[in-house]
């Protein structure tokens, strides 16, 4: 496996898909997104209030109006492929973990108490074909793709010896990204950034669409989550812990955990991820916001032990 994976980016090369040549006439997916120029801001006035809810619902804003330039459906479509192409290359190399590896059983099991509270967060969830893989590299990793592709690297397990409330803290935050479509975010901004930049050039007579379209998809190679993201993945993810039975004081532990291994070399979690310490005062904050869900939330009914240190990845 690659030393960094990033895994916001690898699915946003299909997005180039949306260069058109200067003179041809726009294509359906580009008339949708020049529409969304001018009918952005009023699609997000009109989206409806959010009912009252427990948790941390009132800490979370409304979705971007960004979200507007690229559609649900062309994001989780990229990313089905590229999660795919990531398995084949991890099988290839015997890094893929077989389906009884108990790490993988583990993980599969805590997804499962955790995935019949994600709907709430978004309602295309109840239709994403939820996928669970364990890849063995050293990286302290994981994440959640578009449409419910989810991974963990045996380093964050192993190295960290992570309870099973600390995988679920892990494992809800991911999936937040996803349901929060914080990357469809990104690209739309991406998208509507680069559109407006080619039509003023176009105007100018300074250059084609299709030539700047292709550098937008150049740029989400490297496609990061912004502060803000990371920290809303926080507190979603800290609420569908909660909700699904695992203790959400684990968040504590957790970052304490990853500024000792912060202090050799910074783990690629922590790449684009907000301080431990800032984490913590964030966590132990808001944990009188979702300790009631989780005092009456169902707790598992199996508990899994930590991945052993001498174990194979």
């Amino acid at each position: 496996m690659p030393p960094l994976f990033r895994h916001h980016c690898r699915f946003c090369l299909a997005l180039s898909c949306l260069a058109t040549d200067a003179g041809a006439p726009p294509s359906p997916t580009r008339r949708r997104l020049l529409g969304a120029l001018g009918a952005a801001p009023l699609a997000a006035l009109a989206q409806p209030q959010q009912p009252p809810h427990e948790g941390v619902r009132g800490e979370v804003g409304k979705n971007s109006v960004f979200t507007n330039f690229v559609s649900a459906e062309q994001v989780e479509r990229a990313a089905a492929p590229q999660y795919s192409q990531l398995l084949q290359q991890a099988s290839q190399k015997g890094a893929l973990a077989p389906e009884n590896h108990p790490q993988l059983l583990r993980l599969r099991a805590i997804s499962r108490q955790i995935i019949p509270h994600t709907a709430q967060w978004n309602p295309r969830a109840a239709g994403w074909r939820w996928e669970v893989n364990l890849i063995g590299s050293q990286q302290v990793n994981a994440f959640c793709m578009p449409g419910g592709k989810i991974a963990f690297f045996s380093g964050i397990l192993q190295q960290l010896q992570l309870d099973d409330d600390e995988v679920a803290t892990i494992m809800g935050h991911e999936m937040a990204h996803a349901l929060r479509e914080h990357a469809r975010e990104r690209i739309g901004k991406s998208t509507a950034t680069g559109l407006g930049l080619s039509l003023g050039a176009q105007l100018l007579g300074l250059g084609s669409a299709g030539d700047l379209a292709a550098n937008i998809g150049t740029q989400l190679l490297t496609l990061v989550y912004s502060r803000s993201d990371e920290t809303e993945a926080d507190l979603v993810g800290m609420e569908l812990a909660a909700r699904s039975g695992y203790d959400p004081k684990a968040g504590l532990s957790l970052w304490q955990k990853m500024a000792q291994a912060a202090k050799g070399a910074p783990p690629a979690w922590l790449s684009t991820h907000p301080s431990n310490s800032a984490r913590i005062d964030d966590i132990r904050a808001r944990l009188p916001k979702v300790e009631p869900l989780y005092a009456k939330a169902p707790k598992p009914a199996q508990r899994f032990a930590p991945m052993a240190k001498s174990a194979a990845r």
